[in-house]
């Protein structure tokens, strides 16, 4: 039997068309995992998210408002900030939530607090353990075209639990200037066993009022670079935290970080973390770019 959904793609962490991170959004009520898969792929975007009506409760007893799954063009992922961020705006514009108001997404990653609240969207991301890195960084930077005078060595380079590997650079004029080799990058991460992303990053800013400046590589996902990344920024919070370069206040820290600009899409994520309550928080803006239906 033909189907027939509703699809948006919108444009995540910007006010402008054209700039931030494209994502596609629909609702997935039912759709197979493998008709999600095809769609992502079709649209041909970093990821596209499907928005469907619970199913279970998590396991803290949370009831979620819905359930949300993010595909690239080649896999399923844990977790994804820029195409939440739009689904997020999806909603809005489907008049189904208003200012003011609080979403709980159940995902593969849990149960995701977020709001829509004076035309900015927030989104809860995972607190992840991180560790010093261990493994030979040599082969590393020389995958990313990374000349190894713009490292610095009192900063280790620092891996994530979810794979995200952050290192730290000198200048943003280092940071401009990688040009990868994809495929010897998603050789020397060992097909993602040894580390899923590249997160490079340096304090130099495009803009005073920002802190950090990162780019984001991900052949283990099928994204070579991607423009904004929400589940990155968010936590470069607590990496720069564990690196000495900032030190957090007691009770809650939020700072501005940049990305994007070096691939023409341009992109603003704040990033927020309570200590007393453990919680992590990306917010931006998003505009809606295409609105059209797919029929298959």
């Amino acid at each position: 039997m033909a189907k027939s959904i509703k699809i948006f793609q919108i444009d995540a962490f910007t006010k402008n068309p054209f700039e931030g991170n494209p994502a596609g959004v629909a609702f997935g009520d039912g759709l197979t995992s493998g008709e999600m898969q095809s769609i992502a792929r079709e649209m041909n975007l970093s990821e596209t998210a499907f928005i469907s009506k619970p199913d279970r409760k998590s396991q803290s007893s949370e009831i979620a408002d819905y359930n949300l799954r993010w595909f690239t063009p080649s896999v399923e992922v844990d977790l994804c900030g820029h195409a939440t961020i739009a689904s997020l705006h999806f909603l809005a514009q489907n008049n189904i939530i208003k200012e003011n108001t609080w979403i709980n997404f159940d995902t593969r990653s849990g149960i995701l607090k977020c709001k829509f609240e004076s035309g900015k969207y927030f989104m809860q991301v995972p607190v992840y353990e991180s560790k010093q890195f261990n493994g030979d960084p040599q082969n590393i930077v020389q995958a990313l075209g990374i000349g190894e005078k713009e490292l610095d060595l009192r900063y280790p380079f620092v891996l994530l639990e979810n794979g995200y590997l952050y290192i730290y650079l000198k200048s943003i004029e280092a940071l401009s200037k990688i040009k990868p080799n994809y495929k010897e990058l998603l050789n020397v991460s060992g097909n993602g066993e040894f580390f899923t992303a590249a997160v490079p990053f340096t304090l130099e800013t495009i803009e005073k009022g920002n802190f950090a400046h990162l780019r984001f590589f991900g052949p283990y996902y099928g994204i070579d670079e991607d423009p904004v990344t929400g589940s990155a920024n968010g936590p470069l919070l607590l990496v720069l935290n564990r690196l000495g370069l900032i030190k957090f206040p007691d009770d809650e820290a939020s700072l501005s970080f940049e990305q994007g600009d070096f691939i023409n899409k341009r992109g603003r994520i704040n990033v927020s973390f309570s200590q007393v309550n453990n919680e992590l928080f990306i917010s931006g803006n998003a505009v809606t770019v295409i609105r059209g239906e797919m029929n298959f």
